[in-house]
């Protein structure tokens, strides 16, 4: 049986380093396209293509072709692959449930090719990940409390050649890097009224004959028995279903994302509602650890945050506040044959049903010797301009049960991290309140507004600018990510060769924050992208070998707006 271990090095995770230089990548994308390149073959004994040293410190974006999948607000672009045998992309169309594949011989006019219909199989698509010819796609049940299916196809052909029965909820499908295994992440949310609450999970594919994938699942089960210990250790395990019975740990845990290491051995799960990552031997197809990700500082330098949406100002402080760090999308890369795993900490908060675990300042009795007006920046901390909007969880902070709370958490830590996967403890880095400082000096007049909103101040009290998704890709030498911020929307790159000593490189925003284009959008009476390209879901980078232009690409899929957009990437010195 597994032991849940809090601050431990992992066991077992050998690392096969074939680069010829320091850095190693493991190229990772949102959850949603192949997490490697298609040309890697990390058993192989070949020798490794000499890497080119290169010093790049700016990236510019430039905007070369785009496609609106839909209409706006319906998710009509959210996660998305690219096949470079066939030079197509692949795109979840979640407003009719379908695959929207598209040809990029030409990146300035993608064209329309099909839509790729699963629906024999269940409701709707939600992921699509491709290793050399073969896709994967991650089907949920017409019912999401029903198990899924991942169905596998001919990149090329658009041939469906087998599917196989996962978990409840199939959210992320990821392959590894040899391919001979697809890995989904079955969420297993409860169903809208909270009666039904299924088990999460990851199951682990053996695709090497396509015509009978093998699936094992790893389980959360051999975890139930250890709950209070669990959350003794900082997990948040806090579900309650309808009829007043709480969720297991296997019930609670909500795998959301996945990402491999280098040798393929071991995959890295985000259990965002839980500010967990679970650690899955692949071969055995069980669940080794759990780490409890913990929280940011908010009332450090350099960790500050605009916590109200009254103030109509941009006002980035430190507060006396907790931020969980709750990642959505994660990615792994390597260095010297250690993994790294970046995070995008965007935060969510648990409401099903009539439950909720939101609460406000007003709704608690706190520690006044942390909560007072020296701390709240000379004002009283239920002020709607202080502490008075911001969310927080009811389920930590109150850590001696006396009703009083020592401490508030809210959802997000609203930047990037980077973590030592041999030592879960702390982050190596975190973008402290970088995104909001540069946000606020570039879009003074829109800082902090919704993807559906251009409102100064929308989202402070909520969120921010929301890093949601995570990419990395390969340029030369250098190991690039690549940060989707949902609210905002834009695109950040930072080089994380080293990952104690991250450079910012460039920022795109392809929106216009004209309020008469993005109301034309929203009503209808206009192109869903009236108002630029709104609401980054899946980023999906292509290296300049795959390329159909020679040129590194990034192709982001913005779900506001119904858009693809494909980014060409310059980089310079």
């Amino acid at each position: 049986m597994p032991t849940f271990t809090l601050n431990c090095t992992l066991n077992s995770i050998r690392q096969v380093s074939k680069a010829l230089f320091a850095t190693a990548l493991l190229t990772s994308t949102v959850g949603l396209s192949a997490c490697f390149d298609d040309d890697d073959d990390s058993s192989s004994d070949s020798p490794s293509t000499p890497v080119v040293e290169t010093n790049y410190s700016t990236v510019t974006f430039r905007p070369v072709g785009g496609y609106t999948h839909g209409g706006f607000d319906e998710s009509a672009s959210e996660i998305n692959a690219y096949h470079p045998a066939s030079k197509r992309s692949f795109v979840v169309n979640a407003q009719n449930g379908n695959i929207d594949v598209r040809a990029m011989p030409d990146v300035t006019n993608p064209t329309f090719v099909q839509a790729l219909d699963a629906s024999d199989l269940g409701g709707a698509v939600n992921s699509v990940a491709i290793h050399d010819d073969v896709m994967a796609l991650a089907v949920q049940a017409d019912s999401k409390t029903d198990n899924g299916f991942v169905a596998f196809y001919d990149a090329n052909t658009l041939e469906r050649l087998s599917s196989v029965e996962v978990g409840a909820l199939p959210d992320m499908v990821t392959f590894s890097p040899d391919g001979d295994y697809a890995l989904v992440a079955n969420e297993g949310e409860p169903d809208d009224d909270y009666v039904i609450d299924p088990e999460g999970s990851v199951s682990v594919i053996n695709v090497m004959d396509l015509n009978r994938p093998i699936v094992k699942t790893a389980t959360f089960t051999d975890f139930n028995s250890q709950k209070q210990s669990l959350m003794d250790a900082g997990m948040r395990i806090f579900g309650e279903k309808a009829d007043g019975t709480a969720s297991t740990v296997a019930e609670d845990l909500e795998p959301e994302y996945i990402a491999l290491s280098e040798d393929g051995k071991t995959a890295f799960v985000s259990l965002q509602e839980n500010n967990a990552i679970a650690v899955v031997d692949v071969m055995s197809a069980t669940v080794s650890d759990i780490y409890a990700l913990g929280a940011k500082d908010h009332s450090l330098a350099g960790n500050g945050l605009d916590v109200s949406n009254k103030d109509d100002a941009i006002n980035i402080k430190n507060w006396p506040i907790m931020g969980m760090y709750q990642p959505d999308a994660i990615a792994t890369y390597a260095v010297n044959g250690k993994t790294y795993l970046v995070t995008a900490n965007e935060g969510d908060a648990r409401e099903w049903g009539d439950f909720s675990e939101e609460i406000g300042f007003e709704d608690v009795t706190v520690d006044t010797s942390v909560f007072n007006e020296t701390s709240c920046n000379g004002m009283a901390c239920d002020d709607n301009e202080a502490l008075g909007k911001i969310d927080f969880t009811s389920v930590l902070g109150d850590t001696d049960n006396d009703g009083v709370y020592e401490a508030l958490y809210s959802f997000g830590a609203r930047s990037f991290s980077i973590w030592d996967t041999t030592d879960m403890t702390k982050p190596v880095y975190d973008s402290g309140d970088f995104m909001a400082q540069f946000t606020a000096d570039k879009y003074p007049d829109n800082f902090n507004a919704s993807n559906d909103d251009n409102s100064l101040d929308d989202r402070s009290d909520n969120k921010g600018v929301e890093p949601e998704g995570v990419t990395i890709g390969k340029v030369g030498s250098q190991t690039i990510a690549f940060i989707g911020l949902e609210r905002i929307s834009s695109v950040m790159a930072f080089d994380v060769t080293d990952p104690t000593a991250v450079e910012f490189l460039g920022e795109i925003n392809t929106r216009t924050f004209d309020d008469a284009k993005l109301e034309s959008a929203s009503d209808g009476t206009a192109d869903p992208d009236a108002d630029g390209d709104l609401g980054p879901e899946g980023l999906t980078f292509v290296s300049a070998d795959d390329s159909p232009n020679g040129k590194p690409l990034l192709i982001v899929g913005f779900e506001v707006s119904g858009t693809t957009r494909v980014f060409e990437l310059d980089f310079a010195e």
